[in-house]
């Protein structure tokens, strides 16, 4: 029986390692933009039937809060508060509970197995996703900030504000119920998450903030969505402070990169598993 020597089969492997990459180099590396769009289409087709009931529940909840605060705020600064909290609350509702449970049960499901033989990038399934839940909630938070400023006599002027506000609050939210379903070991612990997530949106941003202590006031600065509809309340003023405006928006694009950041990593953990 004849001995190979080391170095030849160093060689070998060498030389398989570079055969390896040569095939792999054969194929087109998928782009961030093309996958992204491709995941997006493909999350919005498959949750448009069975998130649109959902989404009314989400504009029903927030109409029905707005009601209710509107026998105990009559107006000013605490009635802005309200409006821009319900408003928001269903992008809280959508993009952060669903999301956290869509991811909880895809992995839970092996779905993430199926995303993980795709040649699209992790950032592309987590943006994608992301996007297509956020999306949802654009015509309920609309609603709710509409019927808002009529209910308490708001006025309409500065609702353009909402095409940066939804996006923005949308992908810091979107991004935390991604972090929160990936790395809860079941489904329903990731169900329970969001939850959480959505109840701390509703107390937190929809109360008047005047009446809250101060260890409260220092747990709604840390929640994403409070600087989206602090954003949204400072234009129901007749003058807006359009630096707050622009600062509350930055913060909140960035918590939003951040959080997606973090949700990118969180995929691609729970991937290899």
């Amino acid at each position: 029986m004849s001995v190979v020597p080391v170095g030849v089969l160093r060689e070998s492997a060498r030389a398989a390692v570079r055969g390896e990459r040569e095939a792999a180099e054969l194929g087109p590396r998928a782009r961030l933009w093309p996958s992204l769009a491709a995941v997006y289409r493909a999350q919005l087709s498959r949750a448009r039937v069975a998130r649109i009931p959902l989404l009314f529940v989400a504009t029903f909840q927030s109409v029905g809060i707005l009601i209710m605060m509107r026998g105990v705020v009559d107006g000013g600064r605490e009635a802005e508060s309200v409006v821009a909290g319900s408003a928001v609350l269903v992008v809280a509702f959508v993009a952060l509970n669903l999301l956290a449970q869509y991811f909880g049960q895809l992995r839970a499901s092996g779905g993430l197995d199926h995303y993980a033989t795709l040649p699209v990038p992790p950032a592309a399934v987590v943006l994608g996703a992301a996007g297509a839940y956020a999306s949802f909630t654009v015509p309920g938070t609309v609603v709710t900030a509409v019927f808002g400023c009529v209910l308490f006599g708001l006025p309409f002027t500065h609702l353009w504000i909402l095409v940066a506000v939804i996006p923005l609050s949308g992908a810091a939210l979107a991004g935390l119920g991604a972090v929160l379903g990936l790395l809860a070991p079941r489904p329903e612990l990731a169900t329970v998450l969001g939850q959480l997530g959505m109840s701390a949106a509703l107390l937190l941003g929809v109360l008047p903030p005047d009446r809250m202590p101060d260890v409260v006031l220092f747990a709604r600065d840390l929640l994403p969505s409070t600087y989206g509809l602090e954003a949204l309340a400072r234009t129901f003023a007749e003058r807006p402070d359009w630096a707050h405006v622009l600062g509350d928006l930055a913060v909140c694009a960035g918590v939003g990169v951040v959080s997606l950041g973090v949700a990118t990593w969180a995929y691609r953990r729970a991937a290899v598993r």
